[in-house]
């Protein structure tokens, strides 16, 4: 799906939010032309932004703003293609080494002047790495979101359980909720993608967060000592029947049903699983959140925490009317408005936006915040090269239907690595 409009004068709905910020003048007044692209095609993503648009053309009148939105999936195979001819001025995309291809091709804009400017370098530091390649920004950052456990609070206080700290009372916990009858993780991996966040938490626990940086950038083996005590964890977890039989024929939709009916205490997932709980009918009071628990004390704790990003092609024509658009949307004001949660319902980047009032974003906010010194990754298909990330995902996928295929797989990895990263 391919739509493209002209922006025109619209009011957010947190338009007190935004005509109430003083925004540079450098963001009004502007001239010339503007084409965006966006890969922002779900309903309320897309109204976010078209609405946020909106209210930038509002403030720029005599400029001519064009904007494309792309399906998400389409959005990443024709990336490359519309960056190399034709670019826009402004392409969404995401932080970390899923814009690295495009920054070593020469086809992302140096921004670090934008970083450089003491609002942004001081509000948005929480960012900065992810944003950063040989010592240089490429981007901004527009919303994040938190993962962790979300659980069936009602059950854990049926079996007088609570939310586990560490590895030994995660799987006692776990022993528990397989007594009552139930599975302790709800999990689809039809496609593939969540049994990578569960790659992600188990190595990040175990070895830590340079560690899987390492291995996403393919300078460690997948048959590393190291990379097998991060698989006998998960296994441990596999051996107790801890998930969802036939995962991998169910999407993570799909395998919602099992924990709104009580037939699985848990999901590791990103914070979109709220909205959907909610609606299926669990209450505040049923369900609750927790983050991924201590495997090995001796790292520091790092979270998944993948960030969307808004980007200058190379190829811009318009580079100084995308910068005012970046600025715009790095504010306090715009970014408290499209993080709300009648909008995206996720989490500002900017320290000096308001968090929507919450409970599960206010305790992602602070785990985010202050729980989580050991560092902030993208994600298991964000962190690791496309091709890696799909060779490695259908591995993850094989290890957790069939866990004595461990050698074999780890083997297919690592041959993978050797000719991907080459």
């Amino acid at each position: 799906m391919r739509s493209i409009f002209k922006a025109s004068v619209a009011a957010l709905s947190t338009a007190a939010i935004l005509s109430a910020g003083g925004f540079s003048a450098s963001a009004e007044g502007l001239t010339g032309d503007l084409t965006i692209f966006l890969d922002t095609s779900n309903p309320a993503p897309r109204k976010v932004m078209e609405d946020t648009i909106a209210q930038f053309q509002d403030m720029n009148p005599d400029l001519n703003i064009e904007t494309t939105i792309i399906d998400r999936d389409a959005y990443k195979t024709q990336i490359r293609n519309f960056l190399t001819a034709n670019a826009p001025d402004v392409a969404t995309w995401y932080a970390a080494n899923r814009m690295k291809p495009y920054v070593e091709a020469g086809l992302f804009e140096d921004v670090s002047d934008l970083w450089a400017e003491e609002e942004i370098a001081r509000n948005l530091a929480s960012t900065k790495g992810a944003m950063t390649i040989d010592g240089k920004q490429w981007g901004v950052p527009y919303t994040y979101y938190q993962w962790g456990v979300y659980y069936r609070k009602d059950i854990f206080d049926e079996l007088g359980l609570s939310e586990p700290t560490n590895w030994e009372e995660e799987k006692a916990n776990c022993a528990a909720i397989r007594e009552s009858g139930r599975v302790c993780y709800a999990i689809g991996t039809k496609f593939l993608w969540t049994a990578g966040g569960w790659f992600d938490y188990l190595n990040m626990r175990t070895n830590g967060f340079d560690f899987h940086m390492q291995l996403a950038s393919g300078e460690i083996s997948w048959q590393d000592d190291r990379v097998r005590q991060t698989f006998a964890n998960w296994r441990e977890l596999i051996d107790m029947g801890a998930f969802l039989d036939n995962h991998q024929s169910y999407s993570w939709q799909e395998a919602l049903p099992f924990l709104v009916q009580g037939d699985a205490a848990s999901y590791l997932m990103g914070n979109f699983v709220v909205a959907p709980l909610r609606e299926a009918g669990l209450t505040d009071e049923q369900l609750d959140f927790y983050q991924f628990p201590v495997i090995n004390p001796d790292v520091a704790l790092a979270e998944d925490a993948p960030t969307d990003t808004f980007h200058i092609p190379a190829g811009a024509s318009n580079k100084e009317n995308a910068r005012a658009f970046l600025r715009f949307m790095v504010s306090p004001e715009v970014q408290t408005a499209i993080n709300a949660g009648d909008a995206l319902g996720q989490m500002p980047i900017n320290a000096m936006s308001a968090v929507d009032d919450d409970k599960f974003l206010n305790e992602g906010f602070a785990m985010l915040s202050t729980n989580s010194p050991g560092g902030v990754a993208q994600f298991f298909d964000r962190d690791f090269p496309a091709e890696m990330a799909k060779v490695g995902m259908e591995g993850l996928q094989e290890f957790m239907v069939r866990p004595d295929n461990l050698d074999a797989i780890l083997k297919r990895l690592d041959k993978a690595r050797e000719r991907i990263y080459k």
